[in-house]
């Protein structure tokens, strides 16, 4: 369902770096689906939501009409603090050779960059899964197989193979892991490697070759316990929902990438909850129960748990903050919250 790209930490990312050894290398997917820097042929799919009829294009929009709905570039300003946020998107696309040009200045006056996660955190994660491999694979009780209905196994094991995994290494995988990895569309594989180009990552090399100080917004592990925390039964629901709308993959990815360039991740967001419900099998409550808790737990606490961490880092000097960027927008936003804190924020672009 394309949670992954806006919503999750770059963090995970970290586990490639173990995919010569066999328990690890089903992990490629945690880091593609949550900060992979896919840079495959792309997607000839169409924008599934510009092609909606126009009442339905207002209609989606209505139930978008959030605070900080629209945009990615915002600047906050309280007193003589200033915090650049970036809303980034965790794919690589050629359109971020531009986004990097409008972010040169704030980068270059910055006295820190703050990311989900940065290399130090990445390290962690990595160190921590290879100490505790639970963190990420089904180490006892029954694998997915036998959790789940042949028919639905079966969509799972389609859709894995479609992106070069054998579904015998998938079944070992936590639930919500293989939701990540399935979640990047199948024509954005094979994946190359090597190649960290999303824009969290370009930020990131930036910052390093500049000696500007990374630091992260959470700890290393903070997806990580969060997906911990939600019952196995929602997560085998969020991975047949994202599998059972693998078929239109191209279509998705073109749409998501097209919303985040045109600043509108929370008008996608609501397209996709719509448009799950369509699919056999999926009710619209359903679907309502588990975006609002992939929102609640990925997003809104998330984004509760950052703002003390910007405000603090920014009684230093300027600094330029990326992140998803689905947690700009909403009542929970970050944006919105820095208002109720009595920050003045500006658009920077669309």
């Amino acid at each position: 369902m394309n949670r992954a790209v806006w919503g999750c930490s770059p963090v995970l990312v970290a586990v490639r770096d173990k995919v010569r050894h066999r328990p690890f290398a089903l992990a490629l997917g945690l880091g593609l689906a949550l900060s992979a820097p896919l840079q495959a042929a792309p997607c000839h799919g169409k924008n599934l939501i510009a092609a909606l009829p126009a009442a339905d294009l207002r209609a989606l929009k209505g139930i978008t009409a959030v605070p900080f709905a629209h945009g990615n570039l915002w600047q906050a300003r309280k007193g003589k603090a200033q915090i650049t946020l970036v809303g980034t998107y965790h794919l690589a696309d050629a359109r971020f050779d531009a986004t990097l040009t409008t972010l040169a200045p704030y980068l270059a006056q910055a006295k820190a960059l703050l990311v989900e996660a940065g290399p130090a955190e990445q390290a962690a994660l990595h160190a921590a899964v290879t100490r505790d491999p639970s963190l990420i694979y089904l180490t006892h009780g029954p694998t997915l197989p036998a959790q789940m209905s042949a028919a639905d196994w079966d969509q799972v094991a389609h859709a894995v193979t479609a992106r070069g995994m054998a579904p015998d290494a998938a079944a070992t995988m936590q639930p919500w892991l293989l939701m990540a990895f399935v979640d990047v569309p199948a024509c954005l594989f094979p994946l190359p490697t090597g190649a960290d180009q999303g824009l969290d990552k370009r930020l990131i090399e930036l910052a390093l070759a500049k000696g500007l100080p990374i630091a992260p917004l959470e700890p290393f592990n903070a997806v990580v316990k969060v997906f911990a925390q939600i019952p196995r039964a929602d997560q085998l629901a969020m991975l047949r929902q994202t599998v059972a709308m693998d078929a239109q993959s191209d279509d998705m990815a073109t749409t998501l990438a097209d919303s985040y360039f045109a600043g509108d991740s929370r008008l996608f967001w609501a397209y996709m909850g719509q448009e799950s419900a369509q699919w056999p099998g999926i009710s619209q409550t359903e679907v309502d129960r588990d975006m609002a808790l992939i929102e609640q737990s990925l997003i809104t606490d998330r984004n509760v748990a950052w703002v003390p961490v910007l405000e603090d880092a920014a009684q230093k000097g300027p600094i330029l903050a990326a992140f998803g960027a689905l947690h700009l927008p909403g009542e929970a936003g970050v944006l919105n919250l820095l208002a109720k804190h009595g920050w003045t924020l500006q658009a920077l672009s669309p």
